[in-house]
C-alpha cells in the first residue's frame, strides 16, 4: 500500500516529532488533538524547529515552506480518519486507547493502517477492539523523533505480512532504521531500559547518593550519554511509571515493580522537563 497522508493523533512530544518528520520527508500531514490550544503549540514548535534547520543552512526558506505546507490541524477525528494511515501518539493509558481505536475503525475508510506509538501496550489487544486487525500495527518512534534512527515495528498476532511490510517501508522512507519486534510487554528497549531506570530510583530512595551522583557515575562508568534520572526526566515520569505499571502487569515479575518514590512524584506533578522539576530542577529552562 502507497502511504501519502498521515494522521497524527495526540499534538504532545511525540505527535509533534512524528508530525514534523512525516513533512520533512514528503507526507501530508493531518495532526489532531482534543487541546485546541496544545494543537497550536505543537504547529508553532514545528515551524521554530524548521526555522533553526534554516538557520543552520540544513534547508531553505522555501523548503520549509514547502514542508509546512504539507501540515495541518485537523478540525476532527472524521477528516483524520480518512488517511492512509493513522499513527496515535496519544497518552499511554490503556483505556482511552481502546477508546480511540474503536472510533478510529469506525470512521477510517477499511484500507487504512491503523498504528500506535505505545511504549508498552499490547498490539494485538489494540487490534483486537477493531475490525481489521490484520491492519493494527506497533510503529514506536523514540524521542526526540526527528533525532532519534530506531523504530520498533511491533506485530500483533493477527498483523498481516503486506501491513508489516508497508510500516518498515515507512519508517525507511523517514530516514530510520526499523526493527522487527513481536508484540510483547515494552517491546526490546523499554524492556530493558525501564528497569534500569527503576533501579536508579531506588538507589535514589535509599540514599545511597543523590540524583547528580547517580546520573554521573553511570555517564562516566559506563558511558552513557544521558544519566538514567536525567533520561527519566526527558520521557517523563508518569510515562515511566504507566510503562514499568504494564511490565509488572503483563510479566508479573517484582524486578519490574514501580518505585514508592516514583510514583510519589507523579501523584506531586514532578513530571520531569514538561513541569519544570522532576529529578532534576527544570523551572528556569521553562521560563
Amino acid at each position: 500500500m502507497k502511504i501519502k497522508k498521515i494522521g497524527v493523533v495526540g499534538a504532545g512530544q511525540m505527535g509533534t516529532g512524528i508530525a514534523q518528520t512525516a513533512i520533512q520527508f514528503g507526507y501530508q500531514v493531518l495532526l489532531r488533538d482534543n487541546s485546541e490550544e496544545l494543537t497550536k503549540k505543537s504547529l508553532s514548535k514545528i515551524e521554530k524547529n524548521l526555522s533553526r534547520l534554516v538557520e543552520k543552512g540544513k534547508m531553505t526558506e522555501e523548503q520549509k515552506k514547502g514542508q509546512l505546507a504539507l501540515l495541518q490541524p485537523s478540525p476532527d477525528l472524521r477528516s483524520l480518519a480518512q488517511s492512509d494511515l493513522v499513527i496515535e501518539a496519544i497518552s499511554e493509558n490503556p483505556k482511552i486507547k481502546i477508546e480511540l481505536f474503536r472510533e478510529l475503525d469506525k470512521l477510517a475508510p477499511k484500507e487504512t493502517i491503523l498504528a500506535s506509538n505505545t511504549s508498552s501496550i499490547s498490539i494485538t489487544m489494540l487490534g483486537s477492539v477493531t475490525s481489521r486487525p490484520e491492519q493494527v500495527i506497533g510503529i514506536h518512534f523514540f524521542n526526540p523523533v526527528p533525532v532519534m534512527k530506531l523504530v520498533e515495528v511491533v506485530r500483533s498476532l493477527r498483523t498481516s505480512d503486506a501491513t508489516f511490510q508497508t510500516a518498515m517501508g515507512l519508517a525507511e522512507s523517514m530516514g530510520k532504521t526499523p526493527v522487527s519486534v513481536k508484540d510483547s510487554p515494552a517491546f526490546v528497549v523499554n524492556r530493558i531500559l525501564l528497569p534500569m531506570i527503576n533501579e536508579a530510583i531506588y538507589v535514589l530512595q535509599e540514599g545511597i547518593t543523590d540524583a547528580k551522583g547517580i546520573d554521573s557515575a553511570m555517564k562516566m562508568g559506563c558511558n552513557h550519554p544521558m544519566g538514567p534520572l536525567e533520561l527519566a526526566d526527558f520521557v517523563g515520569l508518569d510515562t515511566i511509571l504507566a510503562v514499568l505499571e504494564v511490565l509488572y502487569q503483563d510479566m508479573g515479575n517484582a524486578k519490574y515493580h514501580p518505585a514508592p518514590l516514583l510514583r510519589k512524584y507523579v501523584e506531586a506533578g514532578w513530571l520531569g522537563r514538561k513541569s519544570g522539576r522532576g529529578f532534576f530542577d527544570y523551572s528556569e529552562q521553562k521560563q
